[in-house]
């Protein structure tokens, strides 16, 4: 779907969008479908004995940046047993970056804030070996019982889950060695699986959700341990939603970032958008189109307390 058809459907993002990113790559990758990509299960099997039956069924190809994640050709995937004994969970390939980047270890506690359906809190779990514990956190009672059937279906035992607005946690402070943040966001990622989030994208929204965002990394900040770290990441690529709520945890505590070091392509993140200057400090975060690796639309800031 060519750029001018973006405009047929909702003609202010793509004027929004012609000062993020006006290629014709970005529209081109923006129309065709998702690639299918699932993550092997640590907790219930290994990479080599799921891998070595699956490939006899279906083209596999490895992720770089995740060692236990795939790109698949086919959704007949889900009809295997792998998939219904929970020894594989579908999951978008840059959504697996933040736990990667979170650096867990064995016997911390760790905060998810917005934790639903789960895929990254049982990638965590899978890390940490399902010792420690983690609090997956959701504010709706739909998405929780999504949450808490994943958790449960891949044996995710270190997982308490709670129902909370998540700027609660800011009552927490100095709790968690590791907080994730995978915040509310305007779906433009999302647009490669279906082109209601293009119908939707609304700027009035972007900017209640970036009042939203600064707050709940506020709050995450507050109940992180010094010395801990705080991932915040979304599936958009609007800075109000991003490199502008990195800037304004910068601005109002002591965090700094760190750069993230990882086997993929990236475009430089925005230092300046519509009259606003962020800190040059931003550029240590990952700013992902669709085009650099195939994928959808994501942001990853890796942020370590002092």
């Amino acid at each position: 779907m060519s750029k001018e058809m973006f405009r047929e459907i909702n003609r202010r993002f793509v004027e929004k969008y012609e000062k993020i990113d006006d290629s014709d790559e970005f529209y081109q990758y923006m129309s065709k479908p998702l690639r299918k990509s699932f993550r092997v299960n640590l907790l219930k099997t290994d990479v080599k004995t799921v891998i070595e039956r699956l490939k006899n069924y279906f083209e596999i190809d490895q992720i770089p940046w995740c060692p236990e994640g795939f790109f698949v050709s086919s959704d007949e995937i889900t009809n295997t047993p792998e998939f219904s004994l929970g020894l594989i969970f579908m999951q978008e390939a840059s959504s697996m970056i933040p736990p990667i980047v979170l650096d867990v270890k064995e016997n911390m506690n760790v905060l998810d804030m917005a934790a639903a359906p789960g895929s990254k809190t049982t990638q965590i779990a899978a890390y940490m070996k399902n010792t420690g514990c983690i609090i997956a956190n959701d504010v709706k009672f739909t998405r929780i019982n999504i949450l808490i059937s994943n958790i449960q279906k891949f044996g995710a035992i270190n997982v308490k889950v709670t129902m909370k607005d998540g700027r609660y946690f800011k009552r927490f402070e100095n709790r968690f060695d590791r907080v994730l943040l995978d915040a509310p966001c305007s779906n433009v990622g999302m647009i490669r699986k279906n082109y209601k989030y293009l119908k939707l994208w609304r700027q009035k929204e972007v900017e209640s959700l970036s009042r939203l965002q600064k707050e709940l990394i506020l709050a995450g900040y507050r109940a992180l341990k010094p010395g801990g770290i705080l991932v915040y990441s979304t599936c958009t690529l609007d800075p109000e939603e991003n490199e502008e709520v990195i800037d304004y945890l910068l601005s109002n505590t002591d965090a700094r970032l760190e750069r993230i070091e990882l086997p993929l392509r990236s475009h430089d993140p925005i230092i300046e958008f519509s009259g606003k200057k962020y800190s040059d400090e931003v550029k240590k975060c990952l700013r992902i189109h669709p085009q650099d690796n195939d994928t959808e639309g994501f942001f990853v800031a890796k942020v370590v307390k002092n």
